[in-house]
């Protein structure tokens, strides 16, 4: 919190209101914000957790110029977020102690650079995209049109139900 901008820098009233509003027009739920209110300085992105919610807790953040912002309940994008943030961390610190937190985020940012440099994409591999998987294979494809079948079509000549079909 040191290194954000002093509280004392304040624009005006109307500006710094529409700050804090802005940040709040595409949330679905949204928090009263105190009467008087200093310069946003900071977001805070937070998961759902009921203490990230407390009264007190959001009254001493904007009371400091930062604005709770949480992310969604049940994200599946969350997910591979999450997976990115551990290989991110599990490169900067590989074994190593930072010294200062200006130095831990100097690796990270380090190893962000390189990643972006080379990203490595994810594809979504939850349970339902391996139901969805598991039932395009269940259809059969038919004279490559798109159009597909849940059982296969027989070709003239071929046996149905142990019978063998005439031309």
């Amino acid at each position: 919190m040191a290194a954000l901008p002093p509280l004392d820098e304040s624009p005006d009233a109307a500006t710094n209101r529409a700050a804090w509003a802005r940040w709040q027009a595409g949330l679905s739920v949204r928090f009263t914000v105190l009467e008087a209110l200093p310069p946003l300085r900071v977001l805070l992105i937070l998961d759902n957790l009921a203490g990230h919610k407390s009264t007190t807790f959001v009254c001493w953040l904007m009371a400091h110029g930062i604005m709770p912002l949480y992310t969604p309940i049940s994200g599946s994008w969350l997910n591979m977020a999450e997976s990115i943030q551990r290989i991110l961390v599990g490169r900067a610190l590989a074994g190593q102690h930072p010294a200062s937190p200006a130095q831990l985020m100097e690796w990270l940012e380090a190893v962000a650079r390189g990643w972006n440099a080379r990203p490595t994409p994810f594809i979504w591999g939850g349970k339902r995209a391996l139901r969805r998987q598991r039932a395009r294979e269940r259809r059969y494809g038919l004279g490559g049109s798109g159009a597909v079948s849940r059982q296969p079509i027989p070709h003239p000549g071929e046996a149905i139900n142990g019978h063998k079909q005439g031309k």
